[in-house]
């Protein structure tokens, strides 16, 4: 393997590492601009927040081995966590999205489940090809996907979103991120159209660690209540440089689960 290879693969096993828990503060002017005209206007009151999830009740939505084809799932351990106060960010306006990225628990939602989805990698596909780099990048094709629930009281999952949504929007030109002892660089943050429950959405992460690039995918599903968050690496892409796919997959199993 070429020693740029080993390293590229090494950001990734780091990145890897961590999981994905995320909850984010936000502003609720929107719902506010919303509730007063239906008072203006006669309206009938908006409907009651959606009430969170048990600790049970979340159990029993999260991902299952065999809920997603060509994928390995399984309950994620606790070396696949990062605290909060773990995680170091230069610029604080970008605290929730390192947070999130990291997979770092932050706010305080009622219950929450995690699972790491792994997909499996084609038979053969690394003999199909006579190169040595496609045939590397073939028989590492593996995206590994971090696929967390997290449930809230009142409005906790809508604010999530919009927390999540201003801190990509104000850090999208980069920032530097210190978890586990590791300084990575957030070199851009490039929003992707996702789909799912009542709302979503999702980023392609730029990540330079000492001098090579890689990329992740983080990806926000709300329904109801529950915000379910997905961060995704390819060691495939991790080890060459280059991009891939979001894990689609992943992602509409579980807002199936959810809805």
């Amino acid at each position: 393997m070429r020693p740029t290879a080993i390293r590229r693969t090494a950001v990734a096993a780091t990145v890897l590492s961590l999981a994905l828990l995320t909850a984010a503060c936000g502003s609720d002017a929107a719902d506010k601009d919303g509730g007063d005209k239906g008072k203006a206007d006669g309206a009938s009151p908006a409907k009651p927040a959606a009430k969170a999830l048990t600790a049970a009740e979340l159990e029993k939505v999260s991902l299952a081995q065999g809920d997603v084809k060509g994928h390995k799932v399984s309950k994620a351990g606790p070396q696949d966590a990062v605290s909060a106060d773990d995680v170091r960010v230069d610029k604080a306006a970008c605290e929730v999205f390192g947070d999130a990225l990291m997979g770092a628990k932050s706010g305080s939602p009622a219950a929450s489940t995690q699972r790491k989805v792994i997909s499996e990698p084609k038979k053969g596909a690394d003999e199909d090809s006579a190169d040595l780099d496609e045939a590397f990048k073939a028989a590492f094709d593996i995206t590994t996907t971090l696929t967390t629930l997290s449930t809230y009281e009142g409005k906790g999952a809508e604010e999530s979103l919009a927390g999540l949504r201003t801190a990509a929007t104000g850090c999208a030109s980069g920032f530097t991120l210190t978890a586990g002892g590791t300084k990575q660089k957030i070199v851009k943050i490039e929003e992707e159209q996702v789909k799912g429950g009542e709302d979503a959405v999702g980023w392609t992460v730029t990540i330079s660690s000492e001098g090579d690039s890689t990329t992740m995918k983080l990806v926000q599903v709300r329904q109801g209540a529950t915000v379910a968050s997905f961060a995704a690496l390819n060691l495939g892409a991790a080890a060459s440089g280059d991009g891939f796919e979001m894990p689609t997959a992943v992602i509409d199993a579980q807002a199936a689960k959810l809805a």
